[in-house]
């Protein structure tokens, strides 16, 4: 069959490598089917051109993957009217799937005229949906996936969790504009060094009250798979610096002091970062991953407010949090300092807390902000939102309440909004204007350097 994986412009001038509809086109490939990718990321190409597009060209397939969140939610309405205003529409099945389509499937469906929503891990789920196609398979046979049959909502019994991840073909890179994908800047990264993400796992062993995962569990890769994957982008693209961006490398001591040996004894020799856990981060652990390589961690801190922590089953302590920061920074490691605000009965001190927090270790690797929480559908806090009066359902959450990731979705605190807007307001113009002084006080170094010192290594005032 002839498949079509659109990659959807996320109105950014880099974005991030589309890994998901990456496995999906391996596994596509691997099993005999001819797979394109549609690239609007790269292009910017307006939705009426996926139209004349697919009005040119015959497929059996057009694929559409999007997380949850505003624009990814307005973006696939959008798409989904260009695919369906296709003279061709009748030769082709439309498939959706992803975190966004996955947590409320028929709403979905009947919003985006889609045949069929993949629901959780994708890559067996696909190609069986694609023998179904076929007429190799009864579509009701394959798990996974919800479909409508003459307006029936149809939900097929949960997709079993693939168990050794090491047996998932990689991403299908060679049908990607590589070039485009490696351009990513992330923190501590050269401007002549490339970069691109890669999974070390799948899942989390933490149940965030906010985090719309569904999956349930960790698998983690073999040392020997994630590396060998490195060696490859690292031939393949020259590729100098990973960005892990599964939930969680630093699933535990042990398996982060074993991954980073394995890279030391590898001779890897790239630099990465990582979503880490601050329950594990002892100095004989950030010490290890710094010889490995590691540039920058990404901690989930989300508050300061003990009790608050305890709501969102963090497992994690004020203490322990400030513990963790301060070994991070002492190895020479940046610390990625993520704080949400809004969680149920949070008290408005606590964004004064995470300012003064963020104003004393944040080394400035990013511009961090604090935003609200967000119930996305599919998590706990989501449900939380139905059951106490605050959201109807999916449709009231994404038509009227979830219009920006930075105001307030639905409000779970016992403050106003008004009250929650004007600290929020004055948090981040304190931040913002901390991390502007930093970037000028850095400059005046430069320029010091420059007519001082005659530093002729200077290569000029540029942002890239």
């Amino acid at each position: 069959m002839k498949l079509l994986m659109v990659a959807y412009d996320n109105d950014s001038y880099i974005t991030w490598f589309p890994q998901g509809l990456g496995y999906l086109a391996a596994a596509a490939q691997n099993a005999g089917h001819e797979v394109s990718v549609y690239q609007q990321d790269v292009y910017h190409w307006p939705d009426s051109h996926l139209t004349d597009f697919l009005d040119k060209n015959q497929f059996d397939v057009v694929e559409v993957s999007v997380i949850g969140g505003y624009y990814q939610y307005h973006k696939l309405l959008r798409l989904s009217e260009a695919i369906n205003a296709s003279k061709n529409r009748e030769n082709f099945r439309y498939t959706i799937g992803g975190h966004g389509p996955a947590s409320d499937p028929e709403y979905f469906l009947r919003k985006t005229g889609a045949d069929v929503v993949g629901i959780g891990e994708g890559e067996i789920t696909f190609v069986e949906l694609l023998e179904a196609f076929q007429g190799k398979r009864l579509l009701e046979s394959v798990d996974g996936i919800a479909y409508l049959e003459e307006g029936r909502y149809v939900r097929t019994k949960p997709r079993e969790l693939i168990q050794d991840i090491d047996e998932i073909p990689w991403p299908a890179y060679e049908l990607f504009d590589m070039s485009y994908y490696t351009l990513m800047r992330v923190a501590n990264i050269e401007k002549n060094e490339r970069c691109l993400p890669m999974l070390s796992g799948r899942g989390c062993i933490f149940k965030c009250n906010f985090c719309y995962r569904l999956d349930k569990g960790f698998r983690p890769r073999s040392a020997e798979s994630i590396i060998e994957e490195m060696k490859f982008l690292k031939e393949k693209y020259n590729v100098k610096y990973i960005a892990f961006s599964d939930e969680l490398l630093m699933s535990s001591r042990e398996r982060t002091l074993e991954l980073c040996q394995a890279f030391i004894d590898a001779g890897v020799d790239m630099k990465w970062n990582c979503n880490g856990r601050l329950n594990f981060a002892d100095l004989d652990v950030l010490e290890k991953m710094k010889e490995a390589g590691c540039v920058f961690i990404n901690y989930g801190i989300e508050s300061l407010d003990d009790a608050t922590l305890r709501v969102m089953h963090k497992g994690l302590t004020k203490k322990m949090i400030i513990r963790g920061i301060e070994n991070t920074l002492e190895v020479g490691i940046s610390p990625g300092l993520n704080i949400i605000y809004g969680n149920i009965d949070e008290p408005l001190h606590a964004i004064d807390d995470a300012v003064e927090f963020l104003m004393k270790y944040d080394d400035h690797a990013q511009m961090r902000t604090i935003r609200p929480v967000t119930p996305y559908p599919g998590c706990e806090l989501f449900q939380y939102a139905i059951d106490h009066g605050l959201l109807k359902d999916t449709a009231d959450f994404y038509e009227n309440k979830h219009t920006n990731s930075d105001l307030i979705s639905v409000n779970f605190t016992r403050y106003s909004d008004e009250e929650v807007y004007d600290a929020l307001y004055k948090a981040n113009m304190r931040l913002l204007k901390r991390y502007m002084e930093v970037q000028e006080e850095n400059y005046e170094k430069v320029c010091k350097s420059l007519y001082y010192d005659q530093d002729a290594s200077f290569r000029g005032f540029r942002q890239t």
